[in-house]
């Protein structure tokens, strides 16, 4: 057996599929892709709304309900305590597989008429306004958020607590606008930062405490821009910055993000792993073309597997939490074995092929909504014998009768859903933040599109006119309806919001929700990678930009280094080799 190379029938892009990619397929008895990895990644993505919410009526109660599918997808949505209620059953839906049409039109109208929860949320308190999440206490405007309590405005915000406006933070408290945050307290504005306290506007710094605007500092205290100052000092220049009020804030926030384009960023970043690559991977061994990972172990072209843990899978999109042997899957977690082609279904899943929002079952394949269910295709039910048979017939038929789409991509057994079956107006799914696309673009694919209804508010204040420190404002501010300094859309500031930024002497936000979170995820790179060289050209970076502070193993020559980045070419930023990085590390 020896590589290949194939074209994806989507981007017409060549790419290779390696010896232990054919031996993981041979293992899950699938035959190889005939889309790249990354239109793999687009694809399964397109199928997640991660923190759109519609308003909508329960199709069950008719109450009015916030849901993650808006009425023009044509679902069925039942409120979330509906959809897990014992008086309805998914099975009372089953159908016989018909040969004469292909698998995947035919489970595109069962994916309609089968009930989806309405917000895919388990164990909440006090947290209606959250979305693909867990054990939230107190939470409001979380998404894809596990095990936190009192935070607001964020997505990937897990076992944290008192935290505002973060994406991608695991373990945190009292921190606030900042990304790829683990184990720190009262660290704001920062990005990639672990086991920080009071660390204000930094970057890659580790085991820091109070410092400000530095930048892959180690074990340091009282430094800003990496320069170390006395206590006191310290804490006079900090006050001179005057953070504490709006023009300060943002003054001192152009001043750091300049600062940070002087010092070498690691090509891939994370710590503690062996053997990976891709980025924002962490804690982890054997994981190739990973993407926001913690914890992962013998993986490749995976994403946004933040829960621990998962093993021995391939193209897997969305959670994790003890995944093994499974195989282009989306949002599928809590103990998964042997699942393939999969969206929504966990907990404690087995052998289970093409379904949806199946739980707790096993030996399933073509089926949407199932609890504890064994042995069924289209959610009708049959004996092993019959199982097993009926299912290599359907596989041989996806073969013989594949599904076409819009744009002439041609779907057999082995292949994700076609996104044009999604549900999620792919401009408000995940796909859209790494792979966007104009609306025309979109829909010439023949993928689900929706503009919002425009919305009429009594704006009462601009954010301009906003005072510019939070201890200005009393509780009238919460009546305001603000507008946007950005987009000019209408937002509020809720009541634990307030309390926060007083007590942490932080302005009040001049930007809505929404730009906020885009304005976080900028800091975050994409999932393409890049082939690049390092840029240290011996005692220093080509440009002269950054001076190394030590030796490095190539002395005064250009590193020899070379390797697959999510650092572009053309971006600014310095992108050392890791000898390079670490040689540099204070």
């Amino acid at each position: 057996m020896n590589a290949e190379t194939k074209q994806c029938q989507n981007c017409r892009k060549s790419f290779i599929i390696e010896v232990q990619d054919f031996e993981f397929y041979e293992k899950m008895a699938v035959p190889p892709p005939t889309f790249c990895h990354y239109r793999r990644f687009q694809r399964r993505a397109a199928f997640r709304n991660e923190r759109k919410l519609y308003r909508t009526k329960s199709a069950k109660s008719g109450q009015d309900i916030l849901s993650l599918y808006p009425k023009e997808s044509g679902t069925t949505v039942y409120a979330e305590k509906e959809w897990w209620s014992d008086d309805w059953d998914a099975m009372s839906y089953g159908q016989d597989y018909d040969f004469s049409k292909p698998f995947f039109s035919q489970f595109f109208e069962l994916s309609k008429k089968v009930p989806r929860y309405n917000l895919d949320v388990l164990f909440m308190v006090n947290s209606d306004y959250s979305a693909n999440a867990n054990n939230l206490k107190n939470c409001y405007l979380l998404f894809n958020s596990n095990f936190s309590e009192d935070c607001a405005y964020g997505n990937a915000v897990d076992n944290c607590d008192r935290c505002f406006d973060n994406s991608h933070i695991s373990k945190c408290e009292r921190c606030y606008e900042s990304f790829w945050l683990t184990s720190s307290h009262r660290t704001f504005f920062s990005s990639q930062c672990s086991n920080c306290l009071n660390v204000w506007f930094s970057k890659n710094c580790s085991n820091c405490t109070d410092c400000f605007g530095c930048v892959n500092l180690r074990f340091k205290q009282h430094c800003i821009f990496n320069e170390q100052y006395p206590k006191e000092e310290y804490e006079k220049k900090l006050q001179e910055m005057r953070i504490d009020t709006w023009d300060g804030l943002v003054s001192a926030q152009k001043l750091a993000h300049e600062f940070w384009l002087t010092f070498p960023n690691k090509y891939l970043q994370g710590i503690k792993n062996t053997e990976v690559s891709g980025e924002y991977v962490t804690n982890s061994k054997n994981v190739h073309y990973g993407y926001l990972v913690r914890e992962g172990e013998n993986l490749k072209y995976v994403q946004y597997l933040q829960v621990p843990h998962s093993k021995d899978c391939y193209d897997l999109t969305v959670w994790g939490q003890n995944n093994e042997l499974a195989y282009e899957n989306s949002v599928c977690g809590a103990g998964v074995y042997n699942v393939k082609f999969s969206l929504e279904c966990w907990p404690e899943v087995r052998n289970i092929e093409y379904s949806m929002y199946c739980k707790s079952s096993e030996d399933l394949f073509g089926c949407f909504g199932l609890r504890k269910k064994k042995y069924c295709i289209f959610n009708k039910q049959y004996t092993k014998g019959e199982f097993d048979t009926l299912k290599a017939k359907i596989i041989q038929h996806m073969n013989d009768m594949p599904y076409t789409d819009k744009a002439g991509r041609v779907y057999t057994y082995g292949e994700f859903f076609p996104i044009e079956l999604s549900p999620v107006p792919y401009n408000h799914s995940l796909a859209a933040e790494h792979f966007p696309l104009e609306e025309g673009a979109a829909q010439k694919e023949g993928w689900f599109w929706l503009n919002p209804d425009a919305q009429e508010y009594n704006i009462t204040i601009e954010a301009s006119s906003l005072p510019q420190t939070s201890k200005e404002a009393n509780e009238n501010i919460l009546k305001e309806i603000i507008r946007c300094a950005n987009c000019a859309k209408a937002y509020r500031i809720i009541a634990p919001e307030l309390a926060f930024l007083q007590q942490e002497s932080l302005p009040l936000p001049r930007l809505c929700v929404d730009c906020r979170h885009q304005r976080r995820i900028l800091q975050r790179n994409k999932s393409v990678l890049y082939q690049r060289n390092c840029d240290c050209a011996g005692v220093a970076t080509a440009n002269q930009v950054y001076k190394n502070q030590a030796k490095h193993f190539h002395k005064d020559k250009h590193c020899p280094h070379k390797f697959e980045t999510s650092y572009a070419s053309e971006r600014k930023e310095i992108i050392y080799c890791e000898p390079c990085y670490q040689a540099e590390i204070a």
